[in-house]
């Protein structure tokens, strides 16, 4: 049974469940700093998982503060 009773409930929406807790994710590490241990035991993920969320908002962010010193 597990998730089909969520299914059920944003079939209708334009983003799936998955979407929503990348994002989630995604803004948890804003909010909070780039921490992935924090990540890992908030949201049970592993040491990969939780290092590529991070690591992807690092990144995003350098190349902002690049392209904004330059502009």
């Amino acid at each position: 049974m597990g998730m089909f009773w969520m299914d059920r409930l944003v079939k209708e929406l334009p983003v799936g469940v998955d979407r929503r807790r990348q994002d989630r994710i995604l803004e948890q590490v804003l909010a909070n700093g780039a921490d992935p241990l924090h990540l890992a035991h908030v949201f049970s993920l592993g040491a990969k998982a939780s290092l590529r969320y991070t690591s992807a908002v690092t990144e995003s962010g350098a190349q902002q503060a690049s392209s904004t010193r330059w502009s």
